[in-house]
């Protein structure tokens, strides 16, 4: 139902997202209508298409509500051809990514739940999302982003305040080479 490995469904009950208990034999058991609800809250107005068939995807896990909005009005003000959707938690990502795998994932790595830097790592090495570019934007400098955790060399990493000029060019940069190759050039 949710689309995701038994590890993640573990990690989201340890981490109560998932309303679940523990049989005498240590199974869990999750409630039927905690996945509901899950599922539900997910779907609530967090997909944005901007676009028919054939736009840029990308996906935004930020656990700021402010930052999530404040995305989401920049970036569909650039009139591209993109389908945002944008999520407060690394769970919630690995949901996604496991329904539709985004061109383009910006995480902020400092979440609730499963934090960016374990969601980098478990996107990262999954083979089927070797074309996706990973960009990390945080209020951390790198000296900090060292210390709490490992990225992989070919993440970008931004600092906040969140760079939407750099984001701009780089959707525009992407948006026209996914469309040359829609179009066989």
């Amino acid at each position: 139902m949710l689309g995701v490995s038994l590890g993640t469904v573990q990690n989201m009950v340890e981490e109560g997202v998932l309303d679940a208990w523990k049989t005498t034999g240590g199974h869990r058991r999750i409630k039927r209508e905690s996945v509901m609800a899950h599922l539900a809250r997910r779907g609530s107005a967090q997909a944005s298409p901007n676009t028919g068939d054939g736009g840029l995807s990308v996906l935004i896990a930020e656990g700021d509500v402010s930052l999530q909005n404040l995305y989401r009005e920049t970036v569909e003000a650039w009139g591209l051809p993109l389908v945002i959707e944008i999520v407060g938690n690394g769970f919630d990502a690995l949901l996604v990514v496991g329904q539709r795998i985004p061109d383009i994932l910006i995480v902020d790595p400092v979440m609730p739940g499963m934090d960016g830097f374990e969601l980098v790592r478990v996107l990262h090495a999954n083979p089927s999302l070797a074309s996706t570019d990973i960009i990390v934007v945080s209020s951390l400098g790198r000296d900090e982003l060292a210390l709490r955790g490992t990225l992989p060399p070919d993440v970008s990493v931004y600092a906040k305040p969140i760079p939407f000029h750099e984001l701009h060019g780089f959707f525009r940069a992407k948006s026209t080479q996914k469309l040359r190759l829609r179009r066989g050039r």
